[in-house]
């Protein structure tokens, strides 16, 4: 039985194919559009996942959306309703479009499925999921529990903005929710906003930027004790309330009331590509810590509405690798799971799953360790012919290894030599981490790697913090954790032996001086308050990845790197050859290494664009 399973029409849209249960094949849009966050129907991503599989549209027994598009359109209606007359502006901006296409959403989806069958054939059946139980699907049923708690946590679904259910064998009941417009993960967004990035994409930065805070400060204390006074009531069981006097998201155009939240913090709105100061750092850091401490009492009220042992965590705000490896080392739960693709996109995932076990009664089959996300290596590969033919497209040079270990070995030596590598190998990730197959590598031990990456590769901002990959049978020699961290979810504490004492009045230094501060022995990945986002590689899902830390170690003593996704900011990360070799042309990286070609940036032609691509970029 084939299962096709479409997120789409908001953010990040997706497909992911299940063949009796077992996932077979799951990418973004946005990887083959090449337009960041595509919130287009995922026709590029479902045709990819029915060629993976060799089936055409006439195989499939189903295809599963991830919501159900009336019920939002209902909560828009009545939120409007309570609202009135406040946001006729945004009511007349947003009823028109709804009408034209979302209600009307079940014909579109029919009409694009049967492009996809090039009008061969009978459209398959069309099925609905709830847009919460599409991510408790999507991290319940790949994971390795029989039995589980689930936490969904994220902006809104159709009403739910949070969610504990209880997930056993093939069923999922849902306990508890919470409804809109009071939104952890909207309130996380109203922050990420007032802090100049962008919602729906920016807040990664806003946790990178936490740690730049002062959390020994006065100022600190006073943010966060104004938004637990004036903007949050958080209540035992995890659940908020959101004083919509300050917020204007429900009914209004814009996240927040600029003029109120200027009243409240003393702070005026950041605006996008201004500098930083201290005390966006100082409001970053607090808003993480009511964020932290509403999941833990989440959790906490999971733990006791289920009494299992284990967690399964997704949604958008389930990507918070700080809040994540807190809660891990609460000891809450004996182990926490996490979706890869926590966000919308993995809705597609979980609407296939949740159909196959829930709608059509299938049982669950878990095999080996029982994790059924294969690595998240669920994307497409390229061959060697594929690679030649880009290469004599662009009068590229080359050399081709014969084997695995004598690349591993050179581009180890690339590594320590402090060159910054292009690393595309094997089957794209699902999710929004590089895990080692479409990634920009460095070396940790370099204390210039951070700025390097960020300033004349990546194009990003420069306190922007990198991860490490680290081999799995080392992983306590680096890190204060003896959990694997597959998917790169987990924040850790570097090993006390490893740090550099902070120097005198630390905290009070400019933004600026701290990120030229040495803090470890693995500068590059140490972030300001000792801990790193991990991942950990592990031999048995990509041997490849795994063997060029090991000859890394063989050459340095040390088995951990950068690993940082293989894109400039405002592209996706690369999906093709091609896609690397362009990205490759137009930074500074030094080595680019696709399957076991190996390009070296002195040995290619000139790189003729005729616009400034940089100038081109969406900025988020």
């Amino acid at each position: 039985m084939y299962l096709l399973g479409l997120s789409a029409f908001y953010h990040d849209s997706a497909a992911a194919l299940v063949n009796d249960g077992r996932i077979v094949a799951a990418a973004q849009e946005e990887r083959f559009t090449r337009k960041k966050h595509d919130p287009g129907f995922p026709a590029h991503a479902a045709r990819y996942c029915l060629e993976e599989a060799g089936i055409g549209m006439e195989d499939l027994e189903a295809v599963v959306f991830y919501d159900k598009p009336l019920l939002k359109f209902e909560r828009l209606l009545e939120t409007y309703y309570v609202f009135a007359p406040r946001g006729l502006k945004s009511f007349l901006s947003a009823i028109p479009v709804w009408i034209k296409e979302k209600v009307f959403l079940k014909r579109l989806i029919r009409e694009e499925i049967a492009k996809l069958g090039n009008g061969k054939g009978k459209v398959p059946r069309l099925l609905f999921t709830d847009h919460h139980l599409s991510h408790a699907a999507s991290a319940f049923y790949p994971s390795p529990f029989r039995e589980s708690a689930i936490l969904t946590v994220d902006g809104v679904g159709e009403w739910a903005t949070a969610s504990i259910c209880h997930g056993k064998d093939r069923e999922i009941t849902v306990l508890k929710e919470m409804s809109f417009p009071h939104s952890v993960g909207l309130l996380y967004s109203a922050f990420t906003y007032y802090l100049g990035f962008r919602v729906n994409s920016g807040e990664y930065k806003l946790m990178g930027l936490a740690p730049y805070g002062d959390p020994t400060s006065e100022q600190v204390r006073r943010f966060r004790d104004l938004i637990l006074d004036r903007l949050v009531h958080l209540k035992e069981d995890g659940s908020i309330w959101l004083n919509q006097e300050y917020f204007d998201y429900a009914t209004g155009l814009s996240m927040v009331k600029d003029d109120k939240w200027l009243d409240l913090f003393g702070v005026p709105r950041r605006l996008p590509e201004s500098e930083i100061e201290q005390v966006h750092g100082d409001l970053a850091l607090a808003i993480q810590q009511v964020t932290e401490e509403t999941v833990l009492k989440m959790a906490k009220t999971a733990k006791g509405l289920t009494g299992a042992r284990t967690l399964c965590l997704s949604g958008g705000v389930a990507l918070n690798c700080v809040a994540n490896g807190k809660l891990l080392r609460q000891g809450i739960f004996d182990d926490v799971w996490i979706q890869s693709a926590a966000g919308d996109a993995g809705g597609a995932l979980g609407a296939a799953c949740a159909a196959y076990h829930i709608y059509y009664g299938k049982d669950r089959v878990m095999e080996g360790n029982g994790d059924a996300m294969q690595g998240a290596y669920l994307g497409p590969a390229f061959g060697d012919d594929t690679v030649r033919a880009i290469a004599k497209r662009y009068g590229a040079a080359f050399t081709l290894h014969e084997d695995d270990d004598s690349l591993a070995k050179e581009v180890a030596g690339d590594l320590a030599s402090g060159k910054a590598v292009g690393w595309f190998q094997g089957r794209m990730e699902w999710g929004p981490r590089a895990l080692g197959n479409r990634s920009i590598l460095g070396d940790a031990r370099n204390k210039d790697m951070q700025l390097r990456l960020n300033l004349k590769i990546k194009f990003r901002e420069s306190f922007r913090p990198f991860a490490p990959s680290v081999l799995m049978e080392d992983l306590q020699e680096y890190f204060d954790t003896d959990r694997p961290s597959p998917y790169m979810l987990l924040i850790a504490d570097v090993v006390e032996s490893r740090r550099n004492p902070h120097p005198e009045g630390y905290h009070r230094m400019p933004i600026k001086d701290k990120l030229y501060t040495v803090r470890s022995d693995v500068p590059a990945i140490t972030h300001l308050d000792y801990t790193a986002r991990l991942q950990t590689v592990h031999k048995e899902t990509n041997p490849l990845y795994w063997k060029l830390l090991a000859a890394f170690k063989e050459q340095t003593g040390y088995s951990v790197i950068v690993n940082t996704s293989f894109n400039v900011r405002g592209e996706p990360i690369v999906c093709t050859p091609e896609d690397a070799y362009r990205c490759f042309m137009r930074t500074d990286m030094d080595v680019l290494v696709v399957n076991r070609f190996i390009f070296r940036k002195e040995n290619q032609p000139p790189w003729q664009e005729e616009r400034n691509w940089r100038q081109d970029l969406v900025l988020d």
